[in-house]
């Protein structure tokens, strides 16, 4: 501690006639830059340089005529001042900031550098430090050292500027006011990580108070932010996210979020820390919940508007719309204004990359989860007007039979009055004039008695069980006997087991026998897996496969989104 006292007795021997050259400057700063170093993250000898009377000519030292010994002065007190409330305090009674905030404006790079730094670690977890910060009029040179040369100056004035913004509620309108967006914009573009994360941070302070959202937004803040979501770096990630939730409080950004892109943005950023995800969801929700009355009017006017002239920016709209619009506003956001013909052009359209592509499939199957006819198959079989289900005892029942079909050589028991309440083709069979009219045997060709036995199963009792193997024969005999109850059975088992591998062959079989729900399912699993089909399938065979689908499913779906608050009439 002999060594501590020494370095302190040296500069208490020099504070006199600071205004001229010092004959032992050097000693002087060598004795300030030692302090610098033993202090350094070392409390006790912070404590200790405070007891040997060491800040007092430290602040004296500040206003000395080299500024090299300004320099190593400014040095030792930021030293002194990180995370130590007794040091801080008596260097504001000691009269640093006046002098400080002088520094603050000089051409030396290293000045200002280190007396930025010192005023950064006073106001730090200090609001009455940071509050006599600004009282003394350090606002303005702050934000002009913005603009310095300096890097390190720059960050530092960036921090300081984060910092002052939680002092009182209307200091984040003053910076705004007094010229800091425009600098912390650029700095957001600089090679420097740094720099970019502490831009990132003072404008995410400074996007919590409502004007300065619109400000920032203005000012060109928003696409370089969300390109900071792309960084590799944590911190950096979660500055923009914060900085990008507060932008969207405001009502008059969003449509300007969705038009460049946002959305989608957002969704797609590989967040490193939960934070920055658990920022990302809840601005997507603020996005979610602002999309109503004037701003779904702008989301929807950009859309329209730009058909002719800004293909992307109309698509960017429709996509948005798909993930974040209510349901009420469906039908108005993609049948209305055609939003449905946008996400499917850009689906289709094989001039756009891969990566439009798939966010066009997640989009319309989104879209898709969003009407409820689309949740699953209706399998309750559609009765015919007059029905007769005779109950599982008379499957195959010779009692009271008065028709036996002959399938694969074997007799079947049949009962003709719950055959024509079945389907228009039993009653054709029965009541027209064909042979079978008349006949008491009737063969029954190209069918399992399996298949057969399951159909008149359906026809008996309303219901059969329809196991995978049977799936697609029974589905063709229903078909065939125009036996629709029994066709959704087979459509909800065969979507069951779709696969990437007999995607196709499944919406062959459902365009072949006329099953629409599970030509729809068909195209809906192709949307949710869109990009394992599209990496493991031959690029012109899937885009024929999408370009088969799409057509139905536009149909399917525009005619549920126009359903969509159309009121039903109350049964009498």
């Amino acid at each position: 501690m002999g060594a501590l006292s020494g370095l302190v007795g040296i500069l208490k021997r020099h504070t006199d006639n600071i205004g001229c050259p010092m004959p032992g400057a050097s000693v002087v700063r060598r004795a300030a830059d030692a302090i610098t170093n033993l202090a350094h993250e070392n409390i006790p000898i912070k404590s200790r340089v405070r007891a040997e009377g060491g800040i007092p000519p430290l602040v004296v030292l500040l206003e000395a005529y080299d500024a090299k010994v300004q320099r190593a002065a400014a040095g030792a007190l930021r030293t002194l001042a990180f995370k130590n409330e007794e040091n801080k305090n008596l260097i504001v009674e000691c009269g640093a900031l006046s002098t400080l905030i002088q520094m603050l404006r000089a051409e030396d790079m290293g000045i200002h550098y280190e007396a930025v730094g010192v005023i950064g670690n006073l106001v730090h977890s200090s609001l009455h430090i940071k509050r006599q910060v600004l009282e003394e009029g350090a606002l303005q040179p702050v934000i002009g050292l913005l603009s310095s040369s300096c890097n390190e100056s720059q960050r530092e004035a960036a921090l300081l500027l984060g910092q002052f913004a939680t002092t009182e509620p209307d200091y984040k309108a003053r910076i705004v006011q007094r010229g800091a967006v425009p600098p912390l914009i650029t700095m957001l573009g600089a090679a420097d990580s740094q720099l970019k994360e502490m831009a990132a941070f003072a404008l995410g302070r400074l996007a919590q108070n409502r004007d300065n959202q619109a400000g920032i937004m203005q000012a060109g803040g928003l696409q370089p932010l969300l390109e900071l979501l792309q960084s590799k770096q944590g911190t950096l990630q979660h500055n923009a996210a914060f900085a990008l939730y507060g932008l969207a409080d405001n009502e008059d950004n969003v449509a300007e979020i969705i038009r460049q892109g946002g959305v989608s943005l957002l969704q797609e950023a590989d967040l490193i820390v939960q934070a920055s995800k658990d920022c990302v969801q809840k601005t997507i929700k603020r996005l979610e919940d602002k999309i109503q009355g004037n701003v779904l009017k702008q989301i929807l006017y950009a859309m329209h508007s730009s058909q002719a002239t800004d293909k992307t920016m109309q698509q960017r709209v429709a996509v948005a719309l798909a993930w974040l619009g209510k349901e009420a506003d469906l039908r108005q956001s993609f049948v209305d204004r055609r939003g449905l013909d946008v996400l499917l052009e850009l689906l289709t359209d094989q001039r756009r990359d891969a990566n439009s592509h798939k966010e066009a499939a997640a989009a319309i199957f989104e879209l898709a989860k969003k009407i409820p006819a689309t949740a699953a198959i209706d399998c309750a079989p559609a009765e015919p007007p007059s029905h007769v289900y005779l109950g599982e005892k008379y499957v195959n029942n010779q009692t009271l039979s008065d028709v036996t079909f002959l399938v694969e050589g074997k007799e079947f028991y049949a009962h003709r009055i719950a055959l024509l309440a079945s389907s228009d083709i039993f009653r054709a069979m029965f009541d027209g004039h064909y042979k079978e009219k008349e006949a008491s045997i009737i063969p029954v060709p190209n069918i399992s008695f399996r298949v057969f036995e399951s159909m008149m199963r359906a026809i008996y009792t309303k219901s059969t069980e329809v196991t995978s193997d049977i799936a697609e024969e029974l589905l063709r005999a229903a078909d065939q006997y125009m036996l629709d109850g029994l066709k959704h059975l087979c459509e909800e088992s065969i979507s069951q087991g779709l696969t990437m591998e007999n995607l196709t062959e499944t919406y062959d079989l459902a365009e072949n026998f006329n099953a629409p729900q599970l030509g729809r399912r068909c195209a809906l699993f192709a949307l949710e897996h869109y990009v394992e089909l599209s990496e493991g399938t031959p690029q012109s065979s899937w885009s024929q496969l999408m370009l088969r689908m799409m057509p139905k499913l536009k149909s399917f779906l525009t005619e549920e989104l126009v359903k969509i608050n159309v009121p039903t009439t109350p049964c009498a």
